[in-house]
This record gives structure tokens, C-alpha cells and sequence, in this order.
């Protein structure tokens, strides 16, 4: 049955349209229905208020402006939604301010001036900036009793107001007697991040140091230091700078002392010695400066007794870590030393590969287990291969020194030292007796293995340097680069002036052949390790600069870039001028040797606009066989190694490259993932490696394998040894990739 229609013809079933009242007092008082008595009786309370404050007797207009102060007041202290006295006084904010204009200078003008500024808190314009224009204009009263909001906002127009004082350079004394009052309120009140920001706008982060007390101090230090990555320099350092004078203050040495650390401020590293009275914390830092690897001497200020401060010096020299060493692994019980086949796990694979666990014995095999028996057994000073005793019917150390070839002799002599790790006395007697072979490559193992025996271990009598100083200037190369390397090991970050006598001259000549001098500058690199050295980069320049074209063209010619890049270390800007140098090389290694400069400078500062610079250099394509796309993508990993979201956001980007990138970038893209998640197995780059691994291009599979050790390193991780077992099944015909997965097993 159709609907009835009325004699308009419109349908009695159809909702009446409402037309809005045009009579604005009728919507005033419907809008005065829809309130409650209470907030009704609020309204017309506040209204009176405003009428009275624009009376001529100042009696009156006193007493009205402290009941809406008052009314405001206790409304605003806890801010869920915009509070009824606000809401109510909107239509009144123009009137009052019209008002205020009118008034004498008075307390009275004063107290108005407070009001409109909270008022001007939700009535404005945007940028008008007139909560603080009239909180300026206001009384010097606690501006806390106002509420939390509206002390935030005031903060937020602060920073706006300075930033424009400053490019017009007018005073802003006023601006900072405010300042100090926000930040006493934020800091009482455990909002020390806003207090913080605040500060960092104004530039004025000194006036922390006296608010902080022992209450917030960590939370104020967590913020700075965590802030401090995002900021560009030299703020990062200016910021950190306070995150340590109050760690100072509060008397937390060891964590001032990390911050001096990654300030590189020596100075820094020896107030904090010298603030602290305490021996065993003194001990403390002393083995956090170890750790860290620098060459540091104390001396009678830092430690006044002598006997405590040679005590000391030991522990920064590492002079007892074998012993300690020795120590923990007698404690947990892992002494007993592990061969090659406990580690494949040859009984777990299928019986297409032996893992090296097979009969027969190719070179290939033997190297990698001499790898796998080096790494496993570090430092423990005894093994299953090279340290067994000297019998005709077991595999001895010359037994199984001589199942080895040229290069394999090298590593198998040079993996004692591994073996013997930090344990320099022992080790210098057990390598003595290969300085007498008549093979030039034991003689280089051996050599190199003396570097790796001293390394991190400061001595007095430098013994690494008696030893290996005599054979730099041998004929045959194998032997140099084992003495060269040797020292580089030895004396990584010692800055060692009587090495770098010895080594430059090796740069400078032009007889010494390429990987004599590429391996020269990487040992040179590593002693003066983010030293910044003027002399060794000139060093290396000049050499960059002489070499012919075609021996520039040569994979081991990066070597040197690089180690002009170790020189720079994290060093951020000042790597600028040599950059610039860099330009002018040759250009088959010149922007190479630009990408790892900037790489190794910003290496673990998280900065990103060098990520997005990098990244720009992938996406171009390459022309007349270019090589540094793949230090470039290398970079991305060390710069953005150092946090968290960057890590995360720098992972994204590598999956894109992998997607997108040409043949050069995959092959780097999975190192690079590598790097960033070393001893960090996450699933997704878990799963992305294994995926790579199995890839058409060798050299891909080949970073994957490398990569997924990397993740896995001394995590022992369940799901990465699966991989890898089934990865050695999978490779069993491939020597090199077999060779790779055997070698990443041990890394577990």
C-alpha cells in the first residue's frame, strides 16, 4: 500500500527536514538548554565575572579576576578535553583583550594579562604566538599552577619566538627567565624529554646541570644519549658532552667513562680517573679501556700509590688476559680442545658430503680445517692439529703443516698463533721453531702469526716488533706481508711512531710490488686507526697517485683507499679534506676510494643523511666498469650499524637493492646484511641469506654463506647450523662455495 501524501504531496512517512534557526538568539538559547544547571550556572558565573572586570572600581575588577583565575585554575590542572571555564570564556576572549589594551599598568593589568594568556592557549590564531606574548605581559607567578598543557604550549611558542629573536638578533633575556621556570616544572615533574627539547631549541643544554638531581638523572642521560644520534654535528658531541658532566656529577664513572670513549676525549678519560677515589672502580675502568683496545698510560694524578698504578697499567695492557682467559674456561668446563670433524657434524648429513670428515685429503679441505681448527680453539692454547706432540703415528703440527700447499702452509702456521692467543711467552716459543724453515710460506705463517699472538697485548719489550722488524725488507714477498701484516695485528691503534719509520719508506717505493704496498697501507691503517694522521695519508695518497693505470685496475689496488679510509674511522667531517683529494685520483679507483672514505668515517654514527647519499650512488648506472657501487652498499651497513630503527630502515633498503639493483649491487647487498646484523640472527635476514645462498650467481651464494656465519657468530644458533649442513650437502661439488660453508660452520 503506497504511503499517504498530505495536499503539499510530500510522503507522512518522510523525516521533516530541520532548518536551522536564523535568529542567533534562539540558537544561544538552544545551546543554553543542552547544558546542565551546574555548567549553566558556571556560564553565567563567568559571564558576570567578565562584566565585572571591565567595572571601574578596581575593588570589584580585583576580586573578579582572581574568582577566574581561580575557576581556570583548578579546571586546567589535569587536562583530558578543553575545560568548561575555557570554553565558556571563548566568546569573551576578543572583549578582554580589547580591555586589556584600555587598562593602566597595573598589578590589576597584570593579573588580566595571565588570564589571556591560558585563554589564548585555544583561542589564538596559529603562529600569533599570544600565549606567550601576554604570559610575558603577566605576573612572575608559578606558571606550573596553570596545568601541564599549557606549560607545553608555552614551550612550544618559546622555541618558535627564539628562533625569530635570533635571525633578527634581538635581546631575549625575558625569553630565558621563562625558560628556567619551565624547566624547573618539567623536571619536578618527570617530563625531563620535553625539558630536554626545550633546552636543545634555546641552546642552552648547560642549564640542566642544575636541575637534575638523583631522581632523574638516568632518565634525562637515557634521553640525551639517545637524542644525540639523531643530531647532526657538532650538536651530537655538545649533547653528550652534558649526558657526561652529569654522569660526573651523580658519580657514574664507568658510564661517563664510556661516553669519553665514544667522544674520543682523553682528556675526558682522565677527569674521570681522577674524580672517582675508589681502587676497584679504577680497576673497572681500566678493564673498559682494554676492552676498548687503546693505548693509554696512566700516570701519578690519575693513580698517586705506584704499586697500584702499575697494577693497573697491566689490566689496560691486557698483560693477564690469557690467564683470565684460561681461568673462566677451566671454570665453565670447555677446555677439553674440539677438532674439525666435532664441529661439521659429519654424522647429521646425508652421505652425498663429508664435511672434510672423508677419507680423502684435498688441499681445499685441509686449509679449511685448519680455519675451523683455529677459530674453535682461540686462545685455549691447545688443539687436535698443531699443538699435539711430535709423534710419527699422529697428525703433529709438522705432520699436518706439511698436508698443506704454498698459501695453506701460511695459514696452518700462522693459525698457532690463534691457537695461542694473547699468551705471548708461550706462543713467541712454539712459532720459534718455524723461523728456521727453509719454506717461505711457513716462514710468513709464522710471521703473521706472531702479529696475531700480540694482539690487543701491550708489552714493554715489544717483542712482536724485535722479531718481526728484521724481515720487512726480505726479497720474497710472502715473507714481507706476513712481518708487515704481523706488525699491523700487533700494534692495531697504538700509533706507533718507530713502525710507521719503518713501513712509509715501503709506500714510497716504486720497485715494491702492488701487494707489498696495498698490504703496507691496510698494517698502517690499523696502527693509526681514527688517528686522522696527516703524515701516513699523504703516505697513501702519493702512492694512489704514482701507481699506473693498469695497476689501479687490480682488486688488490682497494686495499689502499681502504686503508686511508681506516685512518678516518668514524671520524666523521674531518675525512672532508681528504675526500676532496680523493677526486683528483685516477678515475678507475677514485670514486671507490671516495665511497670508503665516507664509509668508514661515518661507520657507526647512524647519520642518515650520509645513508641517503649512499643510497643515491646505488641507483645510478655504472659506466665504464666502475667498481664503487659495492663499497657504497658496504657503507650503508657500517653507517647505519649503530641503532636500532636505523638498522631496521637500512635493512628495508638493501631488500629494495636486491630487488631492483643490478648484478654488482646483489653481490654486495648480502655482506652488507651480514655486517648489519653480525652475532644478530634475525629471522627475515635469516630467511632472505638462506634464499641467496642457493642463487644462480656464485658470487651471491658465496657473500650469503659468509653472511649467515657472520649473523650466527658465537650465537650457536639451532636454525643457521641446519643451513648450513644442508648447504654443504647441497655444494658438494662446488669447492670454493663447500670451502666457504665449511669455514662458517666454525663461526657458530
Amino acid at each position: 500500500m503506497a504511503p499517504e501524501k498530505n495536499s503539499s504531496g510530500a510522503s507522512r512517512e518522510e523525516a521533516p527536514v530541520k532548518v536551522p534557526a536564523k535568529d542567533p538568539k534562539k540558537k544561544e538559547e538552544k545551546k543554553d538548554e543542552d547544558l546542565s544547571e551546574e555548567d549553566l550556572a558556571l556560564k553565567q558565573q563567568l559571564e558576570l565575572y567578565v562584566e565585572r572586570v571591565q567595572d571601574p572600581d578596581p575593588g570589584l575588577q580585583k576580586v573578579a579576576l582572581e574568582s577566574m583565575r581561580q575557576e581556570i585554575r583548578t579546571s586546567t590542572s589535569s587536562m583530558t578535553s578543553v575545560p568548561k571555564p575555557l570554553k565558556f570564556l571563548r566568546p569573551h576572549y576578543g572583549t578582554l583583550k580589547a580591555y586589556y589594551e584600555t587598562m593602566e599598568d597595573s598589578d590589576l593589568q597584570r593579573y588580566l594579562a595571565d588570564i589571556l594568556s591560558v585563554l589564548a592557549l585555544t583561542m589564538s590564531a596559529e603562529g600569533e604566538r599570544e600565549s606567550l606574548k601576554y604570559r610575558l605581559l603577566g605576573s612572575e607567578g608559578d606558571i606550573g599552577s596553570w596545568g601541564h598543557e599549557y606549560v607545553r604550549n608555552l614551550a612550544g611558542e618559546i622555541a618558535q619566538e627564539y628562533t625569530k629573536r635570533q635571525s633578527e638578533e634581538a635581546p631575549i633575556k625575558d625569553l630565558m627567565e621563562l625558560v628556567k621556570q619551565i624547566v624547573a616544572f618539567h623536571m619536578k615533574h618527570n617530563a625531563e624529554p620535553e625539558a630536554v627539547d626545550l633546552l636543545m631549541e634555546v641552546e642552552d643544554l648547560d642549564m640542566l646541570l642544575k636541575h637534575v638531581d638523583g631522581t632523574n638523572f638516568k632518565r634525562t642521560c637515557l634521553y640525551l644519549t639517545s637524542a644525540a644520534r639523531y643530531l647532526p654535528g657538532p650538536d651530537d658531541g655538545l649533547v653528550l658532552d652534558i649526558a657526561y658532566k652529569i654522569y660526573l656529577k651523580f658519580e657514574e664513572y664507568s658510564i661517563a667513562l664510556q661516553i669519553a670513549l665514544f667522544l674520543d676525549k682523553t682528556q675526558k678519560v682522565k677527569e674521570v680517573f681522577m674524580s672517582c677515589s675508589d681502587l676497584l672502580r679504577k680497576k673497572q675502568f681500566c678493564y673498559i679501556l682494554a676492552r676498548h683496545g687503546i693505548t693509554f698510560e696512566l700516570d701519578g694524578d690519575m693513580v698517586p700509590d705506584g704499586d697500584e698504578k702499575e697494577a693497573l697499567q697491566e689490566i689496560v695492557n691486557n698483560t693477564n688476559l690469557s690467564d683470565g682467559y684460561l681461568t673462566l674456561a677451566r671454570d665453565i668446563e670447555v677446555m677439553e680442545p674440539k677438532s674439525p670433524e666435532d664441529i661439521y657434524k659429519a654424522h647429521l648429513l646425508d652421505g652425498r658430503a663429508s664435511g672434510g670428515g672423508g677419507s680423502v685429503d684435498s688441499a681445499r679441505q685441509n686449509l679449511a680445517a685448519t680455519f675451523v681448527n683455529a677459530f674453535v680453539n682461540a686462545g685455549f692454547g691447545q688443539d687436535k692439529l698443531m699443538t699435539v706432540q711430535s709423534d710419527s703415528s699422529s697428525g703433529s703440527s709438522g705432520n699436518w703443516l706439511f698436508k698443506n700447499k704454498e698459501h695453506g702452509k701460511a695459514s696452518a702456521a700462522a693459525s698457532l698463533g690463534m691457537i695461542l692467543l694473547w699468551d705471548v711467552d708461550t706462543g713467541l716459543a712454539q712459532l720459534d721453531k718455524y723461523f728456521h724453515s727453509n719454506d717461505n710460506h711457513v716462514i710468513a705463517g709464522a710471521l703473521l702469526g706472531v702479529g696475531i699472538v700480540n694482539c690487543n697485548i701491550k708489552n714493554d719489550c715489544d717483542p712482536a716488533l724485535a722479531l718481526l722488524g728484521d724481515y720487512i725488507d726480505k726479497e720474497d714477498a710472502s715473507i714481507r706481508i706476513g712481518a708487515i701484516m704481523g706488525l699491523g695485528l700487533a700494534y692495531a691503534g697504538s700509533q706507533n711512531e718507530q713502525i710507521r719509520a719503518k713501513l712509509s719508506p715501503i709506500l714510497n717505493d716504486a720497485k715494491a710490488p702492488l701487494d707489498v704496498i696495498a698490504f703496507t697501507a691496510i698494517s698502517l691503517g690499523l696502527i693509526y686507526v681514527g688517528s686522522c694522521n696527516e703524515e701516513v695519508a699523504q703516505s697513501i695518497i702519493f702512492t694512489l697517485m704514482d701507481r699506473s693505470e693498469s695497476e689501479l685496475g687490480e682488486p688488490l689496488a682497494r686495499l689502499l683507499p681502504l686503508g686511508l679510509g681506516l685512518l678516518y674511522l668514524g671520524k666523521q667531517e674531518n675525512v672532508e679534506v681528504t675526500a676532496e683529494v680523493a677526486k683528483t685520483f685516477n678515475e678507475k679507483i677514485r670514486k671507490h676510494c671516495e665511497m670508503t672514505l665516507i664509509s668508514c668515517a661515518y661507520a657507526g654514527t647512524g647519520n642518515v643523511l650520509k645513508v641517503q647519499n649512499l643510497l643515491g650512488h646505488c641507483a645510478q648506472h655504472l659506466e665504464k666498469g666502475e667498481t664503487h657501487q659495492a663499497p657504497a652498499i658496504l657503507g650503508i651497513a657500517m653507517v647505519a650499524m649503530a641503532e636500532e630503527l636505523g638498522l631496521e630502515m637500512a635493512i628495508r633498503s638493501l631488500e629494495h637493492l636486491l630487488q631492483y639493483g643490478e648484478q654488482n649491487i646483489r653481490r654486495a647487498v648480502p655482506l652488507a646484511l651480514g655486517l648489519l646484523c653480525i652475532a644478530n640472527p634475525k629471522v627475515n635476514v635469516m630467511d632472505t641469506l638462506s634464499r641467496l645462498s642457493h642463487d644462480t650467481d656464485s658470487e651471491v651464494a658465496m657473500a650469503a654463506v659468509i653472511s649467515l656465519g657472520l649473523i650466527g657468530s658465537g650465537t650457536n644458533n639451532a636454525r643457521i647450523a641446519g643451513m648450513l649442513r644442508n648447504l654443504s650437502s647441497y655444494y658438494y661439488k662446488d669447492a670454493s662455495l663447500l670451502f666457504c660453508v665449511m669455514l662458517n660452520t666454525t663461526v657458530l
